[in-house]
């Protein structure tokens, strides 16, 4: 077997991400593991590990990887560091014609890279087999009570980016205690369940979703809906998720009554263009609107969401919505709605995220991408290549072409 050369990248997105697509640990295994692979990791003043901690484990750590066959990343690269004829794997944010990356699908195909979205490995059933999510829906929990502590004046906590791993940070959820609140989580997917490991150590009361639009406590709960809860079939049929996902157009949306009865909202589903709206902004205006803080994981803009204007940023995670005006305003005026839409949440705990994701990539894509791809996982999630779209990924030539 040929002798490859993979460079482990140092993020070049602005603004910076700590994160890393393998971890020491997981990079000393991948050597040993794969005989064919020399591996160097590229030095990085701004990663969460630090390069000794490599070196330390007797790994390589260089200054240039132009050398190198394969390249490993988490965010886009910074096109001017973009090298020819290479093959990368990273998130490109672009096979949903993201109009800000299209400069760099273009300059990806002038430069014959083969690019492999980390987003599009999948295995056979078509499933994601690495996926930040779960650290997304950790964090993003973990955000609506710093959200709500600061709004009610209750209790302070330290930012995830200031804790030094998930356990530090959810030792700072233990100490706190929430009065009786109603807290509502849509999705239960990687995301909705990463979210309730961030809220286990407050041992909510757990409800169903027609208790919670019915019941009042005397204590905080939390209840966890699905597709099946907050949308149903136009037509009268039977919901099947199949379907739905299918078919979202087929549906409409049934979450307005979660609104005269939420707290706290974490938005943790996925969404897509023809799918019902959870609430419009006429909703927020109502006088029963109830909903004060809505830490938006999923940060689809506006559609789905109207509070979610933009995405946020981890240093500035917070802003407020207005419901009058339906403009943003100060995120702690008690008239507003506190909204928190950071749209790369695992970067504030990325030592766990990336080991996380290290380990997934080890064990799920590494034998196809070194060796044979006989299940197609490298084939079906190359975008581009020889210059050109894949097969797969054809339909983007006309966003490429400005059509």
């Amino acid at each position: 077997m040929n002798k490859l050369k993979v460079g482990i990248l140092k993020e070049t997105k602005t603004p910076p991400d700590r994160r890393v697509a393998v971890a020491p640990k997981q990079a000393k295994e991948l050597v040993a593991r794969f005989k064919n692979v020399e591996l160097v990791i590229q030095s990085s003043d701004n990663r969460c590990f630090k390069d000794n901690e490599y070196t330390d484990l007797g790994l390589t750590v260089v200054n240039d990887v132009s050398d190198c066959d394969i390249l490993l990343g988490v965010k886009e690269v910074h096109i001017p560091e973009l090298l020819e004829n290479k093959k990368y794997l990273f998130f490109s944010h672009t096979a949903k014609m993201q109009a800000y990356n299209k400069p760099l699908l273009k300059q990806i195909i002038d430069k014959n890279i083969q690019m492999i979205d980390h987003e599009y490995l999948t295995d056979k059933n078509n499933i994601r087999v690495v996926a930040f999510g779960r650290w997304a829906g950790i964090v993003g929990a973990y955000n609506s009570l710093i959200a709500f502590g600061k709004r009610s004046n209750l209790f302070e906590l330290k930012r995830a980016k200031d804790c030094h791993d998930m356990e530090d940070m959810l030792n700072e959820v233990s100490k706190i205690k929430l009065p009786a609140i109603k807290i509502l989580i849509t999705g239960a997917g990687r995301v909705g369940m990463g979210a309730i490991e961030t809220l286990a150590p407050l041992n909510l009361k757990q409800v169903s979703y027609k208790d919670f639009l019915n019941n009042k406590y005397d204590e905080a709960v939390i209840c966890q809906i699905d597709a099946d809860v907050y949308t149903k079939r136009k037509d009268g049929s039977k919901f099947e998720f199949q379907h739905f996902f299918k078919n979202p157009d087929m549906y409409e949306g049934t979450f307005k009554a979660f609104t005269k009865v939420t707290d706290i909202y974490i938005p943790s589903h996925f969404w897509a263009k023809r799918s019902p709206v959870f609430m419009t902004e006429e909703d927020y205006k109502a006088s029963d609107f109830k909903i004060s803080v809505i830490a938006d994981i999923s940060c689809d803009i506006k559609d789905p969401i109207p509070s979610t204007l933009r995405a946020s940023t981890i240093a500035e995670p917070f802003y407020g919505y207005n419901p009058s005006t339906g403009k943003e305003g100060d995120a702690w005026d008690l008239k507003n709605v506190t909204v928190m839409a950071v749209d790369n949440l695992p970067g504030e705990l990325p030592r766990d995220a990336s080991v996380d994701f290290s380990k997934a990539l080890l064990n799920e894509v590494f034998q196809s991408l070194f060796g044979e791809d006989s299940e197609g996982i490298i084939e079906r999630a190359s975008i581009t290549k020889d210059g050109k779209l894949t097969p797969l990924y054809a339909y983007l030539q006309g966003f490429l072409d400005g059509e």
